[in-house]
C-alpha cells in the first residue's frame, strides 16, 4: 500500500495515511517482521493515553515493525515510521450523539481489521475483536458504581438508562468475553482486579504495565529551577503551604469535594493551584468564591509545560473518585511530592500512608479535611519527599516500553 496518498473507498471505510511517534525502546530481541496495529480515536496533546499511544508505537517502529495506527484523528508530530488508517464515518442508526460516533468507529475499525491482516491488533478503545486491549480508562463498569456514590437519585436513574453508558458497558462486555482477546494491559493492579472480578478474564490474560514518567524531565531538581519564579507570579510566600490539582474531569477527579475541604487550610494561610481543563471551568471558579477562598485557589487553565507547576508546588492533590492510573500523579511523586489520593485510584499503590502521601475516601467531607492538615504537614518532611521519589523512580519510559517489548515477544514469534 502507498505510504504517501490517502486510499478511499466510500464513506465509512477507512483512509490511509502516514502516521506519528515519539519515542524509542531499548534494544533486545527483535520480533519476526509483523503487522501490527494500534487503535486509539483520539489525539489529546494533554491526554496520558495519547502519550503512552505514542510510546508504544515509537517502541514497535524500533522493532523494525510495520505498525499502523487506526485513528479517528491524530495531530501528533508527523513521522514516516508508521502508516495510519483514518476511520471516521458518520452515525448511524438510532443512537446518537458521542454512543453513535462511537459505535460508527468501532465498525470501522472492525472492518479495517478485517482488511489488514494484521498479526496483534492493539486497542486502547472498547472495539470486540481486537487481541490486547489496553485499559487505560479502567472498567467502565467500575467507574459507574464508583459515581453512583455522589449522585442523586434522578441522576442515578438517568445513568443506568443513558444510552451511551448502556453501550459502553455493552462494547465493554463484548469486548472482554471476545474470543480474539489474547491479553490485557493493566496500568494499575486495581484495573487488574476490577476486569476479572466484573468480567471474569482469566488473570493469566491480564498484565499490569504502569505508565511510565521520564524521570528527568520530572524530577525534585524542579524546586530550584521555578520555585521561587512561580511562587513569585501567584503572589505566594516561600514559606507558604503550596498545594497543586493537576488535570481535567473536575467532576470525577473531586475537585468539587476538593475545594470544600480547602476551606480550613485555606483560613490558615495555604494555597492551592488548580491546572487543567474543564467545561465547568467557570463554573467551578465561582464555587471558589461563594466558599470564600478564591484569594487562596489559583485556576490557571491547561498549560503546555506543567513542570514549573510541579517545582513549586509542596505537595499533590488529587482526590479522584475514579482514576486507574493518574499520569499527574505519577509525574508529582518523581517531582518529590507527596500525594493526597483517592480509593479508587491506581496510584494509591505507591503510596506508603503517612510516609509519602495520604489514600482518603474523598466523599468523606471529614476524612478529605483531616488529611489536608495531614499532606501539609508531611510536606514539610525531607523524608516524604525522597520517598516520593524512590516510590516511582523505576517507572521510567525505558521501563515501560522494556515491558511492553516483552508482552509483545511473548505473543509474537521471534526472528
Amino acid at each position: 500500500m502507498d505510504r504517501g496518498r490517502p486510499l478511499k473507498s466510500d464513506a465509512n471505510a477507512p483512509t490511509t495515511t502516514a502516521g506519528t511517534s515519539t519515542t524509542t525502546a531499548k534494544a533486545g530481541t527483535k520480533m519476526a517482521a509483523m503487522k501490527i496495529a494500534i487503535i486509539r480515536q483520539r489525539y489529546n496533546p494533554y491526554g496520558g493515553a495519547e502519550r503512552f499511544v505514542e510510546r508504544a508505537l515509537g517502541a514497535l517502529a524500533a522493532e523494525g515493525t510495520e505498525v499502523t495506527l487506526i485513528t479517528r484523528s491524530w495531530d501528533g508530530a508527523p513521522r514516516e515510521d508508521f502508516r495510519q488508517i483514518i476511520c471516521d464515518p458518520p452515525s448511524t442508526g438510532w443512537l446518537a450523539g458521542r454512543a453513535g460516533r462511537d459505535k460508527a468507529f468501532s465498525a470501522c475499525v472492525q472492518q479495517a481489521i478485517a482488511a489488514g491482516g494484521f498479526d496483534l491488533v492493539q486497542s486502547h478503545e472498547r472495539v470486540p475483536g481486537c487481541s490486547i486491549f489496553r485499559a487505560g480508562d479502567g472498567v467502565h463498569a467500575a467507574w459507574l458504581a464508583h459515581r453512583e456514590r455522589f449522585l442523586p437519585p434522578w441522576r442515578r436513574l438517568a445513568q443506568r438508562f443513558s444510552p451511551y453508558h448502556r453501550y459502553v458497558l455493552a462494547a465493554e462486555k463484548a469486548m472482554f468475553t471476545h474470543p480474539a482477546l489474547r491479553a490485557v494491559i493493566c496500568n494499575s493492579q486495581m484495573v487488574a482486579e476490577e476486569i476479572a472480578q466484573y468480567y471474569g478474564v482469566d488473570r493469566s490474560k491480564l498484565h499490569v504495565i504502569y505508565n511510565g514518567v521520564d524521570t528527568a524531565d520530572f524530577h525534585p531538581r524542579l524546586a530550584g529551577l521555578h520555585r521561587a519564579a512561580v511562587r513569585a507570579r501567584l503572589g505566594v510566600a516561600e514559606t507558604t503551604p503550596l498545594l497543586l490539582y493537576v488535570g481535567s474531569g473536575y467532576e470525577r477527579k473531586g475537585v468539587p469535594q476538593l475545594l470544600r475541604a480547602f476551606i480550613r487550610a485555606a483560613n490558615s494561610g495555604a494555597h492551592l493551584v488548580v491546572v487543567g481543563a474543564d467545561r465547568k471551568l467557570a463554573a467551578t471558579r465561582r464555587l471558589a468564591d461563594r466558599l470564600g477562598i478564591a484569594a487562596n485557589t489559583h485556576f490557571l487553565g491547561p498549560v503546555n509545560d506543567v513542570r514549573p507547576f510541579y517545582g513549586a508546588a509542596d505537595a499533590f492533590v488529587l482526590p479522584t473518585l475514579y482514576d486507574p492510573c493518574p499520569n499527574a500523579a505519577l509525574e508529582a511523586m518523581a517531582c518529590g511530592l507527596p500525594i493526597l489520593t483517592g480509593r479508587a485510584c491506581g496510584a494509591r499503590e505507591w503510596v506508603v500512608e503517612g510516609k509519602n502521601g495520604l489514600v482518603v475516601d474523598p466523599l468523606s467531607a471529614s476524612e478529605l479535611i483531616q488529611a489536608l492538615d495531614e499532606l501539609i504537614a508531611l510536606s514539610r518532611q525531607p523524608a516524604a519527599h525522597a520517598l516520593a521519589r524512590q516510590s516511582v523512580e523505576a517507572l521510567d519510559l525505558a521501563t515501560m516500553s522494556s515491558n511492553l517489548l516483552d508482552l509483545y515477544r511473548h505473543l509474537l514469534p521471534q526472528a
